[in-house]
């Protein structure tokens, strides 16, 4: 082999081991980039896995509502009036033993009741039906609930529909307290005057 050759293959020899380190890198780069989406889509997997799991009655459970609150008016109608008979006493327990069937069944799975009456108004839990006056209460304040609202874990199913207390408005003065308070003032000038 002459010097020529010999310059020649090592150069060509140099330069492939600065390719093969070069390509060597960026092959490790992208299987090190590789291994970390595998590992974010596992990690996305096990979560939807895991939301799946947790909430995959939602949708049963809001159909489950009506039902029991059909059952509460019937409860409540029941209240109102005295039993007749043996029977109807017998009927109210019943309806009375489901619905508490009802409510354990419902916290096996996680299915919560909101707890609304004499909280502060909160949109993300409460949906507001209508403002009413009441001076015994503050601004803001559930003063009566007309549908239980209940969540899954961290999740509403369906929010409570309660009517609310009316925020102050800024009180305007009446006629009269204008009146008077220009009177005042006109007395006050009239003495100013006098003195």
């Amino acid at each position: 082999m002459s010097h020529s050759n010999v310059d020649e293959a090592v150069a060509t020899e140099a330069v492939d081991v600065a390719t093969l380190v070069a390509e060597n890198a960026s092959l490790r780069d992208r299987l090190l980039r590789a291994l970390a989406d595998a590992e974010n889509t596992r990690r996305r997997a096990e979560r939807a896995a895991e939301e799946a799991r947790k909430y995959a009655i939602v949708d049963f459970a809001r159909e489950l509502l009506a039902v029991a609150d059909n059952l509460q008016r019937t409860i409540a109608a029941a209240s109102r009036h005295s039993p007749e008979t043996v029977e109807d006493q017998a009927l109210i327990e019943g309806v009375r033993a489901t619905e508490r069937l009802f409510e354990h069944t419902f916290s096996r799975f996680g299915i919560q009741k909101i707890d609304a009456l004499g909280k502060p108004f909160d949109p993300t839990l409460h949906e507001a039906m209508m403002e009413v006056d009441d001076p015994s209460q503050p601004p803001g304040t559930v003063v009566r609930v007309a549908e239980d609202g209940y969540k899954i874990h961290d999740r509403l199913v369906r929010p409570a529909r309660v009517f609310v207390v009316k925020r102050n408005p800024k009180p305007e003065p009446s006629s009269q307290a204008q009146v008077e308070e220009a009177e005042a003032e006109f007395d006050y000038h009239s003495t100013e005057r006098s003195s």
